[in-house]
């Protein structure tokens, strides 16, 4: 069974002695990043650095966070990586429109996942979302879309974290994992942020360090009342079809029931 992923680390590309320790530290998915982790020097090192590690399957999985589309190493990495066999899944920066998604899917072939950093990728949402169906997930990058709303409160973020949710689920997607908690030390404020991600509809968040991993899981892990409450509801719905209300009075219908369900997954990891 896959264990559905809550925890999506992210390393640079260029220190691979830092790659082959997040292998072993307990995170779903490992992201290595091309990106922002890397500086302009260092790109070539670490394209080459994450071809060699990744040209046999690793022992989880991985996706490669390549450099935004417009920037001059884009298509090295693409042909770098996209082929190897240690590549779960490829991570599209700062993706803008809809046909960026497609004409990297058509090329590549591909699970892609795209992320959203600025006003534009947010007002095109949905259509970037269900773009192609090689795209797996769509999430936020709230460090660049903050800088470029100019927002400062993180409430401010709130809209557009709502309608990613949204957008994902309108296109068939699953929940969108939540962007980093940059304070690596914050576990008190990550294991807030994570209740509050959680209320909006995200499942799982991005980290930065392993000592985030597990406050992330524990945040998005159904709770012990709340998985008695659903097995409860699929237990009563199985027993009784159509609409039914239970002994302390909840009124329960399809939706509900489809709910339990989900919950019940999760914990099993599937």
């Amino acid at each position: 069974m896959t264990p559905f992923p809550l925890t999506w680390l992210y390393v640079p590309g260029d220190r691979p002695h830092i790659v082959a320790k997040a292998l072993a530290c307990g995170a779903d998915v490992v992201v290595i990043d091309l990106e922002d982790a890397v500086a302009p020097e260092r790109k070539a090192y670490a394209r080459a650095a994450t071809a060699d590690l990744l040209c046999e399957p690793p022992p989880v999985r991985v996706h490669v966070r390549v450099n935004a589309l417009e920037a001059p190493w884009a298509e090295a990495d693409l042909r770098a990586v996209a082929a190897l066999p240690g590549v779960s899944g490829l991570r599209l920066p700062k993706v803008t429109s809809p046909e960026e998604v497609v004409r990297v899917a058509e090329d590549t072939g591909r699970c892609l996942y795209a992320l959203l950093e600025s006003a534009l990728g947010i007002e095109h949402a949905y259509a970037i979302a269900s773009a192609h169906s090689a795209l797996r997930g769509v999430s936020l990058g709230e460090a660049d879309l903050r800088a470029d709303l100019g927002v400062r409160d993180d409430a401010g973020l709130d809209w557009c974290r709502s309608r990613v949710v949204v957008a994902a689920r309108a296109a068939g997607l699953a929940p969108p994992p939540q962007s980093v908690h940059p304070d690596i030390r914050d576990l008190e404020g990550l294991a807030a942020s994570c209740a509050h991600g959680r209320s909006l509809g995200f499942l799982g968040r991005a980290a930065i360090h392993p000592r985030q991993l597990p406050i992330i899981e524990r945040a998005y892990l159904p709770t012990e009342q709340e998985l008695e409450q659903a097995e409860t509801i699929v237990k009563a719905a199985t027993e009784e079809q159509g609409a039914l209300a239970l002994p302390d009075g909840r009124f329960v219908d399809a939706a509900v029931v489809a709910a339990a369900q989900r919950t019940l997954s999760l914990a099993r990891r599937s």
